[in-house]
């Protein structure tokens, strides 16, 4: 599969049931929407009546959280046969997953579980992410996903192991920047280490979040502003990959659109001074102003 320029598309927001409004009267300047897929992988009803008319006024990715590519269970066809006509629909500027497992024996356990990284699963991942790209008939992006425990039978580091996959399986990635600093901190790596050890050809979208703070450990929660330690990590990511895609999560105490505007505005500054892109380049890109 041959490997397309990587595209630039701006700055862009999780597209939530809360905004779904707001977004169609007041046409908000975000330059795209990320959707979760299985929201939209139904029949009909009120998501898809409101994504068949956001996605002709902006451009717009899919995101999903069942694809479970490193589980040992077969691949679910019927799920990929959804998402494939999904992504007929829509026809987004990409479509991504999660490095992880989310179900056993046919059981979605609703959650990003983690791998252990060593040469046996990766060659594993790295068989269905071709599999499940051959299907669809496109490159998939994965995004790392934090974790909270390791494996005694990883022999790799997690950088490691996402460089591999990604060059093997010739598929695209996805950075969550939260993510890295919140994996960081709860096994004691150094997520810069991490970010210079990625191919940065195949960085085609990064995440930013917020996060809970236990003090001995953090938890991924989606439901807090962006931390000042994530915007610096990013600001260092901005340097390492050059112009990505950049949007904000937030699922959970979810605010008024214009509180995730104003942190989207923040990225938008860090991002563009790193960068050095001018509101002339940004029109010669076709991004929304």
């Amino acid at each position: 599969m041959t490997q397309s320029p990587r595209p630039y598309l701006g700055f862009g927001l999780g597209l939530r049931p809360d905004h779904y409004e707001s977004v169609l009267t007041e046409n908000p300047s975000v330059d795209w929407f990320e959707i979760i897929s299985e929201n939209y992988m139904v029949p009909g009803g009120k998501p898809l009546y409101y994504l068949d008319q956001i996605i002709e006024r902006y451009p717009v990715v899919m995101h999903g959280v069942s694809l479970s590519i490193g589980a040992t269970d077969p691949l679910n066809m019927e799920y990929l046969a959804d998402l494939k006509k999904l992504a007929d629909r829509v026809n987004p500027s990409w479509v991504s997953d999660h490095m992880c497992w989310t179900g056993l024996g046919g059981h979605n356990l609703h959650d990003l579980m983690p791998l252990p990284y060593n040469q046996d699963t990766a060659r594993h991942v790295i068989d269905r992410v071709k599999q499940v790209q051959d299907y669809l008939g496109r490159q998939i992006l994965l995004e790392n996903a934090s974790s909270y425990l390791g494996f005694t039978n990883s022999d790799m580091t997690e950088w490691e192991f996402i460089a591999e996959v990604a060059e093997g399986a010739d598929c695209l990635l996805l950075l969550d920047i939260n993510n890295i600093y919140v994996s960081g901190f709860n096994h004691d790596f150094d997520p810069l280490a991490y970010m210079q050890a990625i191919p940065k050809d195949r960085v085609w979208q990064f995440h930013l979040a917020g996060h809970e703070d236990n003090g001995d450990v953090l938890i991924d929660t989606h439901d807090h502003p962006v931390r000042s330690e994530v915007w610096d990590l990013y600001a260092k990511a901005c340097e390492i990959f050059g112009p990505v895609s950049t949007m904000i999560e937030r699922d959970d105490n979810i605010p008024a659109l214009p509180v995730l505007l104003a942190e989207l505005d923040q990225a938008r500054e860090i991002g563009e001074k790193a960068w050095g892109i001018t509101d002339t380049e940004r029109r010669d890109r076709n991004v929304r102003p």
